[in-house]
């Protein structure tokens, strides 16, 4: 199955959240979206509903980011961008109010159901959910392979960092291949 994580129009048009190359790795994402729309499931993170609101350090992060809660953010905004939302359905959509993708979901169970083993996963930001995306999915036993031309952050440093870690430590889990490399083994 294909991961796509997050690839919402409130990362890709100027907000402060605001992914600054997330419209370079979109043709990316979409090939592969589109190359299996029944196998792939979007996340969208949801933000808070007003300042304040959220379990511990989420209260301050939704008062940080009073600009991106829903109280002030325009409700279209957490809408997939267009390219991607055109692919539901058949595509799913999973919505998460945390990083991860793996709490309190269904992620888990509609993998197991299809007998998933792989996911590959795309998506923004490399260093905040899709990070907890890899992390989870490798905690539940699946191989995660990284499309490295659809991933995205608004930190060039950190992006650069994961990927090598990923190479470095969890190369038994975790495999990086270009989109291209993908869609020419995904049957």
């Amino acid at each position: 199955m294909h991961l796509c994580v997050d690839m919402q129009r409130m990362f890709a048009e100027p907000t402060d959240w605001q992914t600054p190359w997330m419209t370079r790795v979109l043709p990316h994402v979409s090939r592969l979206a589109a190359a299996h729309p029944a196998r792939t499931i979007f996340t969208r993170y949801i933000p808070a509903g007003r300042p304040g609101e959220g379990r511990g350090t989420w209260a301050t992060y939704s008062k940080r980011w009073a600009s991106m809660t829903r109280e002030h953010l325009a409700p279209e905004m957490i809408d997939l961008v267009p390219d991607l939302a055109r692919l539901t359905p058949p595509a799913e959509v999973i919505d998460k109010g945390v990083y991860s993708p793996w709490l309190n979901t269904d992620l888990d169970a509609r993998l197991q159901a299809r007998g998933v083993d792989t996911l590959i996963v795309t998506g923004a930001e490399t260093d905040v959910c899709v990070l907890a995306a890899v992390l989870g999915g490798v905690d539940r036993g699946y191989r995660i392979v990284l499309a490295t031309d659809g991933l995205c952050s608004s930190c060039d440093e950190a992006h650069d960092a994961l990927l090598l870690m990923y190479r470095m430590r969890y190369g038994h889990q975790v495999q990086t291949m270009t989109t291209a490399e993908i869609l020419d083994c995904w049957q």
